[in-house]
């Protein structure tokens, strides 16, 4: 919208919550009711419900995969819709070291949004191959190819999210993440983002990813600030699998927002029925 360029990004959306139905949740009180109460509360105006999804139609799940089908998932519609805040339903749908993504074509139209994380690089042989998760060069060059696959993808990109780029889960310890992360050349970043930019998919700011130290602050934010400058959209995710892990959200995303100077001309945004 004309304007929004010096008008500065407002936090108004959480696109990326889980619910008691992701089996790595299973709290009760992830509902969707209560969902939708921290949404007002919070003052938000878009949330959206994206738990881990592995179509059966699509070949080879993981055996954990199997139990978080299309039925599984839907066992939270109807979604409830508040005055002042839309819910929709999308899921996060995973996609493996061969760069098989576990949403068939025919689903696309049962969702509202799709992301689709690059960055699960913690399941090894699934995700990522031995050998490339043997060196942090080799997880450096899986961001890369598992990135560019998802963009050489036929997908509507216009309700598609790129979630959590500099996820703690691409390298375990913490300092061996940082460094796979530094091995990421700036001119690979651009040349994706600018593909990104054109495609028109959002780039997640994720609560996680966001809670970085001062220490951390560069080496997190580089990829967005390359992000930025190419043009890409933004939406925020909590991220959350329980209710107190909605706490602080608004805050570290306004720190993030401020950090990276972020207008509402920045903000992805997903054009629904609802």
């Amino acid at each position: 919208m004309k304007g929004n360029e010096n008008m500065k990004y407002i936090i108004d959306n959480d696109l990326h919550i889980h619910s008691q139905l992701y089996l790595c949740s299973k709290d009760p009180e992830q509902n969707k009711e209560n969902i939708l109460s921290y949404a007002e509360k919070t003052g938000l105006k878009t949330i959206c419900l994206t738990d881990h999804f592995w179509d059966e139609a699509v070949e080879p799940p993981s055996r954990w995969y199997e139990r978080q089908n299309y039925e599984h998932i839907t066992e939270a519609k109807p979604l409830p819709q508040g005055k002042d805040v839309k819910f929709l339903f999308g899921c996060e749908a995973d996609l493996s070291k061969d760069l098989t993504l576990g949403v068939a074509r025919e689903k696309f139209d049962s969702f509202d949004f799709i992301i689709i994380p690059t960055t699960h690089l913690h399941m090894m042989g699934f995700t990522i191959s031995e050998e490339e998760g043997k060196t942090p060069e080799g997880r450096a060059n899986a961001w890369i190819k598992r990135l560019e696959g998802v963009l050489n993808m036929d997908l509507p990109f216009h309700k598609i999210g790129l979630a959590h780029l500099t996820c703690a889960l691409i390298a375990k310890p913490r300092e061996e993440f940082l460094k796979v992360l530094n091995l990421i050349p700036d001119e690979e970043m651009e040349r994706l983002f600018e593909k990104a930019a054109q495609l028109g998919v959002g780039i997640e700011l994720n609560m996680c990813d966001m809670s970085f130290s001062e220490e951390e602050k560069e080496t997190i934010l580089r990829p967005y600030r390359i992000a930025k400058r190419c043009g890409c959209k933004f939406y925020c995710g909590s991220d959350a699998h329980t209710p107190s892990e909605f706490e602080g959200y608004k805050e570290i995303m306004e720190r993030a927002v401020d950090l990276l100077g972020l207008t509402e001309d920045d903000k992805f945004i997903i054009k629904t029925k609802i």
